[in-house]
């Protein structure tokens, strides 16, 4: 008789779903599923509005990363109006986008991700917190990552009109310029995130890096997939998060497929299951083969580790330095370790962090030629960032009048789905044996999800059936008199 355990809620992401682990007689995993029972729709109901709202109203798609949907949806709608923003309009967007990635690795690695290695991932689920994080590394590193996200979120409410669904890009650049004493503040901020960056990577060094035990952890083969890598690279092949070309590099490190992102379509495809609201893209050159690794198969991954794996370097040095040190101590890249994306999420905030200080000292910043008028009609166009949770397109079809047909959005933890599941289903059968079944056993599986940083409101996209509906009908005392269920 089939076992099941569902871990329901998961914890520490962004959304909600569920695993459901079925084992055999022998106390083995047979079967996992990942299951999202949320859906946002996003892509209908943008139908029928004028384009140049798209970047106010998809940002209500996430509140963690709203600027990241911002981006996209503003440079779709700069292609729909065939307009090129002045340079000073695109480094403005970049240098909010890049307080946005401090702000947002910092979330996961302190608050999400950070506690299974900090405090430990079998310790007590009520200490495995940003409280139990911060009763281990210090009350004063607790106050300098509150202090640091609370600074650069200032800089996204200046550049983009609100702290959170900022509102500034628009067609053709951004609606407000920066001021020299607005620059200068910046500039302050910049500086304290760079030697935060490197604070972070020392944290992690002294507590994971120095700990036997977590190594071999992020080694141990049930976290380890050998599935493509994706991300978005500069004319280097140096990864840059605001526009570049997307690269996709192969098991071995070599170059698969490099295109511009008006071509996606030409390089992805999407597989839809009954069994959640995720899509599952995969590489059309090499077809959707099932949840399995190797080349033969079109699963990939667009993670901060992918992105490092399908990238040559970093643009900054700070972020140089460390890239080479971490692929030198994990053996070379391509690194196939799933939780050492840990790490590589450290080595991009780094550069992030770098990146806000070049921009905030580039002399072009206060420009007051920040807009470039439409002149075109309005017809169709594809929007790219990497988003911190992976790659992510928006693709707007409007009639000539700029109002929008039809929407079509991949985002970071989508292009990631088909490898989570992959993931979870192998950390539960290299954990759990001869039904063997503990708090931290469950732990240990989470985590090989955890590592994506997954964001599943960006990600439900698909409505293969009914909506999952389970009714509750209480008496006076809590006792459950009768349960009503679709799913």
């Amino acid at each position: 008789m089939t076992t099941k355990i569902s871990i329901d809620p998961i914890t520490r992401l962004e959304g909600h779903g569920k695993v459901e682990i079925f084992l055999d007689d022998a106390g083995n995993v047979e079967n996992v599923y990942f299951q999202v029972p949320e859906l946002r729709g996003f892509e209908t109901f943008c139908e029928g509005h004028p384009v140049e709202e798209l970047a106010r109203i998809t940002t209500r798609i996430c509140g963690v990363c709203p600027e990241a949907h911002h981006m996209a949806s503003a440079k779709a709608a700069d292609a729909v109006y065939g307009v090129e923003i002045p340079s000073a309009a695109k480094k403005l967007r970049e240098l909010l986008y890049s307080a946005f990635y401090v702000t947002d690795h910092a979330t996961h690695f302190y608050i999400l991700g950070g506690p299974d290695f900090i405090v430990g991932p079998d310790s007590d689920p009520k200490v495995r917190n940003i409280l139990g994080v911060i009763a281990k590394v210090g009350r004063e590193t607790g106050l300098r990552v509150i202090n640091t996200r609370h600074r650069c979120h200032q800089v996204i409410k200046t550049l983009g009109g609100k702290t959170i669904h900022p509102v500034s890009s628009i067609p053709g650049g951004v609606s407000k310029g920066l001021n020299e004493e607005e620059r200068k503040e910046i500039e302050g901020v910049a500086r304290d995130a760079v030697e935060f960056g490197k604070f972070s990577l020392k944290v992690f060094e002294d507590i994971v890096l120095a700990n036997k035990q977590y190594v071999d952890l992020i080694l141990n083969e049930g976290y380890s997939h050998n599935t493509y890598n994706m991300g978005t690279v500069d004319e280097n092949n140096h990864i840059n998060f605001y526009e570049g070309m997307v690269r996709v590099t192969d098991q071995d490190g070599n170059e698969f497929a490099k295109f511009n992102p008006d071509d996606y379509l030409d390089h992805i495809a999407e597989r839809v299951e009954p069994w959640t609201y995720l899509k599952f893209p995969y590489l059309k050159k090499v077809g959707w083969k099932g949840f399995v690794d190797g080349k033969e198969s079109g699963v990939y991954k667009a993670t901060p580790l992918s992105r490092c794996n399908a990238a040559d370097g970093m643009a900054t040095p700070l972020a140089q330095e460390q890239y080479e040190k971490m692929y030198d101590t994990l053996g070379g890249n391509p690194v196939n370790a799933t939780l050492a994306t840990h790490w590589a999420r450290l080595v991009e905030l780094q550069y992030a962090a770098e990146r806000m200080l070049e921009l905030a000292t580039d002399p072009e910043i206060t420009s007051d030629n920040i807009r470039t008028i439409p002149t075109k009609t309005p017809s169709e166009g594809v929007g790219q960032v990497e988003a911190p949770r992976g790659t992510l397109f928006h693709h707007y079809i409007t009639d000539e009048n700029g109002i929008v047909k039809k929407v079509n959005l991949i985002v970071g933890t989508t292009n990631n789905n088909a490898a989570i599941c992959m993931s979870l289903k192998k950390a539960a059968q290299t954990v759990i044996k001869d039904g063997n079944i503990g708090q931290g056993l469950l732990n240990l599986v989470e985590m090989g999800f955890r590592a994506y940083d997954p964001c599943f409101g960006c990600a439900t996209h698909s409505l293969p059936g009914s909506m999952p509906l389970i009714i509750n009908v209480h008496g006076r005392n809590g006792d459950i008199l009768e349960r009503v269920r679709r799913d």
